[in-house]
């Protein structure tokens, strides 16, 4: 059953669409239950798993219970451009794994240039660490790669949650080359205000909030994308742009339960994307937030956090 609601909140806000922080990687070390149940965003500790001859870096946070919930993040984002309000708030009812794709900041490889190939390393990451049924949330890029992920192995996938994020072909996402260009010269935390938050003093608030709230997390960061990563992204997002006048029919075979959310001021991918998805998934339910960009569940993460593990229950 589809409900459609609005939420008006004033909570804090992170994302970062081409900002990423300098990080540094530590050894992976062998690790108890019990210490991963203590971790949480400022300390988990980054792992490693080899998967078809590359090493992939992630992290595990919080609780141990139940079936697992596996974050991919926008275009740029590495496991430490989440916002830790939304990481903690969600470990502490779930697993949360967090992991940066092949070729992305600590993990090796080449990043390929296409969503479905991005979907398929990201099946194989999973499948690597013998879990046989997970949750996924992928905000903007990481929509488009959930998306494909549960039509390439709908059985590995129970619910999925959709941010900020739109189907093949999402209206205003051709566009992004122009909103790049008009950040150029911007500071980081500019362009993260830029990108991921209104005009209204509210959520340039809630941004600057987010965007130290990021950088918290002082020792064993990872490290920055490559170039050629960034290029090979860019290129992906930019093929799943082109028009496609199948989109809307393909998703109507995802079966699963997915929660989309999104921000009724989203500048990259429009809020029509978000209802538009919503009318073609059959288990669907659409949360809007008023005066929130394309973060719009960091902005409002304290609202965010309790709809996603209502959702995930």
């Amino acid at each position: 059953m589809k409900t459609i609601r609005k939420i008006s909140v004033t909570s804090v806000l992170c994302l970062t669409l081409f900002t990423t922080l300098s990080m540094s990687c530590r050894e992976e070390s062998e690790m108890t239950v019990q210490e991963i149940q203590a971790e949480n965003h400022q300390n988990a500790k980054t792992r490693f798993v080899e998967v078809k001859g590359n090493t992939f870096a992630y992290r595990i946070l919080g609780n141990d219970n139940g079936i697992p919930l596996v974050l991919l993040p926008g275009l740029g984002g590495s496991m430490d451009d989440w916002d830790p309000a939304v990481t903690d708030g969600l470990a502490k009812k779930y697993k949360v794994i967090i992991f940066d794709n092949k070729g992305v900041a600590s993990s090796k490889g080449t990043t390929p240039n296409t969503i479905q190939a991005m979907a398929d390393d990201a099946i194989d990451f999973v499948e690597a660490l013998h879990i046989n049924k997970i949750n996924i949330m992928g905000f903007s890029m990481g929509g488009f790669v959930a998306q494909r992920m549960v039509l390439t192995k709908p059985s590995l996938i129970n619910k999925v949650i959709l941010t900020g994020t739109g189907p093949k072909g999402a209206i205003g996402l051709a566009n992004l080359p122009n909103i790049i260009a008009g950040a150029a010269g911007l500071k980081p935390e500019e362009s993260f205000l830029q990108f991921g938050f209104t005009n209204s003093a509210e959520s340039i608030a809630a941004g600057k909030a987010a965007f130290n709230r990021i950088q918290l997390r002082t020792t064993d960061r990872d490290i920055a994308l490559n170039d050629a990563t960034s290029l090979s992204q860019l290129t992906a997002v930019l093929e799943w742009a082109q028009p496609n006048s199948n989109a809307l029919e393909e998703i109507k075979q995802i079966k699963n339960p997915v929660l989309i959310v999104h921000g009724e001021n989203d500048l990259p991918v429009s809020v029509q994307n978000a209802k538009n998805m919503a009318q073609n998934l059959e288990h669907s339910e659409l949360l809007i937030f008023p005066d929130s960009g394309h973060a719009s569940f960091f902005q409002n993460h304290d609202a965010f956090v309790s709809k996603a593990l209502e959702f995930l229950q």
